[in-house]
């Protein structure tokens, strides 16, 4: 016969891990949306208030920390992954613009493919970023931008990425003949 017992467990260990995965997927959009708005700060010169929003939406990641421990699976959540690739990328870039680095940026645990998501977007900000230089006049700006977006697709080359991570290569691939193309057109404007 049927045994009660093991649906009503089943129907309590769902609807917990229910409640846990809205909790995650909150705290996921205010990590996605805090990052989101310190690449525009970074974008616009503010760096001090860059730092301070990452910082806090950091914080956010201990917090699911907490609850990764009670549910791993929550780990692997799309809104989840969505808000740590976006947030390796607006830490990068604010590392990159205020230290010229690009390294580890958070004492979350986040997974290689975090990291790889991020830094293959982190080209488009650095491109966007050349570009204002290039408005600016700065070419020298422009430059380092160049070789930091060169350096990134020389070592993502290493990797023989798929799936998700495919089209954010071969994006940042683009990303690279698109400065290299602003770069040409600036040093034809200097002769």
């Amino acid at each position: 016969m049927l045994n009660k017992k093991l649906f009503k467990n089943l129907l309590a260990s769902y609807r917990n891990y229910g409640q846990l995965r809205e909790e995650v997927i909150a705290k996921s959009r205010e990590i996605l949306r805090s990052s989101k708005l310190a690449i525009f700060a970074l974008h616009r010169g503010e760096l001090l208030k860059a730092k301070k929003i990452l910082n806090q939406a950091e914080n956010l990641f201990f917090d699911l920390e907490k609850l990764f421990k009670k549910e791993k699976k929550l780990g692997e959540e799309g809104p989840y992954k969505d808000a740590a690739e976006e947030f390796v990328e607006a830490k990068m870039f604010y590392e990159f613009l205020s230290t010229g680095n690009i390294d580890f940026v958070s004492k979350a645990k986040l997974s290689f493919d975090d990291y790889l998501g991020g830094i293959c977007d982190l080209t488009g900000e650095i491109l966007r970023k050349a570009v204002q230089y290039a408005t600016k006049g700065e070419s020298d700006k422009v430059s380092d931008c160049q070789q930091a977006i060169q350096k990134i697709v020389g070592e993502l080359i290493k990797f023989d990425l798929v799936g998700k991570l495919r089209p954010k290569y071969d994006e940042a691939k683009r990303n690279l003949r698109k400065i290299e193309e602003i770069v040409y057109e600036l040093k034809i404007r200097e002769k």
